[in-house]
């Protein structure tokens, strides 16, 4: 039994030594772990926090003085596109910068008689009604590429991407009758537009009041009555789904109300706008696994930019336009573009009329800010 005891109290005393070690020597490897966090090169702290997105950074930021000024030094943030009117007599063109509620302008006598049709990276698609010339153009650059001729109505139309890329293609589409569509499509130095007829299981009525977005290499069309058209460019397929229109509340029934929608498309997922008045707006995201509009309450950081013929979003944006809605209206002389916050819910400026019927869809389009002013008046 003696010698059972004696065992049991060496094995507890080498033991208990052991554990003192440790002790000691965990406040140096604590040091060194620090030591080692805060002396990392600027150069491979800026590597990789530049990596980080606009969210993280501002995490990363309030570790200790350091990582904030690395932090501040490596801050990506996108910028916002900016307004531009289309006058009704002139080539004088108006370029609204919200974010600094600045104005440019630029005399653009090219695109003299001509209306806007879409928007996207930079450049316009316009059309041109007295000779139904339709071409792309760059405010920016003054470059112009020509589209065949094409008689366009009530249609909407979109692109893909840049004309200079080799994937752009433009996409417009037409009720024929309420089950019947046609598609036409082309490509940047095609001779000739390619036109092809639809049927559709479901009623499909197309105006310039319908919805269009390029998202993850098909277009999809919101109708006028909110059914989902899908064309797919690969395949050449269209169809409208089944999924049943966003549901709008009872007091979004009155005058003009659905011209008050719009439609934005972000990192593969599609929003659909409803506003009407002074109501507070309704945005819904399109869940494409179960083909239901949801309702969103928050942007989670992300602005939408909306307009009746090429609305956009924004996500890493600077300041208070994080999860906002803007309008392409402009109040008090220029100094207000009409947004609505979602975290506060209300409209800013307050008091404002927004009937969006009353608005002439052509007078304005959301487009990518330019890489510097030199080309302004």
């Amino acid at each position: 039994m003696a010698g059972r005891r004696r065992k049991k109290m060496k094995l507890l005393a080498e033991t208990i030594r052991h554990s003192k070690k440790l002790s000691k020597h965990e406040p140096i490897d604590e040091q060194q772990e620090t030591q080692t966090q805060t002396d990392l090169p600027t150069e491979l702290m800026e590597l990789i926090l530049s990596q980080l997105t606009l969210k993280d950074n501002i995490r990363a930021s309030v570790v200790c003085k350091r990582w904030l000024s690395v932090a501040l030094s490596v801050r990506k943030s996108n910028k916002p596109p900016w307004l531009m009117f289309f006058p009704k007599f002139g080539n004088l063109y108006e370029f609204y910068e919200p974010s600094k509620r600045k104005t440019y302008f630029l005399d653009l006598p090219e695109l003299n008689g001509s209306r806007i049709c879409y928007a996207r990276n930079g450049w316009l698609l316009l059309y041109k009604p007295r000779t139904q010339s339709v071409f792309f153009f760059c405010p920016y650059t003054r470059d112009s590429i020509a589209l065949p001729t094409l008689e366009l109505t009530y249609q909407i139309v979109a692109f893909s991407d840049a004309p200079t890329a080799a994937s752009c293609i433009v996409f417009t589409v037409k009720h024929v009758s309420p089950t019947v569509v046609a598609v036409s499509t082309c490509r940047p130095g095609a001779t000739a537009w390619a036109t092809t007829n639809y049927q559709n299981r479901l009623p499909f009525v197309s105006s310039i009041w319908n919805k269009l977005v390029f998202c993850k290499g098909m277009f999809y069309c919101l109708s006028l009555t909110g059914w989902l058209g899908v064309y797919d460019p690969q395949k050449s397929t269209w169809a409208v789904h089944s999924v049943a229109p966003p549901k709008c509340p009872e007091n979004f029934f009155v005058k003009n109300w659905w011209k008050g929608k719009f439609m934005a498309e972000h990192d593969g997922d599609i929003f659909v706008i409803y506003t009407c008045s002074a109501v507070n707006p309704v945005i819904y995201k399109l869940d494409q696994a179960k083909k239901v509009w949801v309702e969103v309450e928050n942007l989670g950081g992300m602005t939408l930019f909306a307009n009746f013929l090429s609305s956009c979003a924004r996500m890493d944006l600077l300041g208070t336009m994080r999860n906002n809605v803007y309008f392409s209206k402009v109040r008090f002389y220029g100094k207000r573009c009409v947004s609505y916050s979602l975290e506060n819910g209300r409209y800013y400026p307050r008091k404002q009329c927004y009937d969006w019927g009353e608005q002439d869809p052509f007078e304005s389009v959301w487009i990518e800010p330019p890489e510097d002013l030199s080309t302004f008046l």
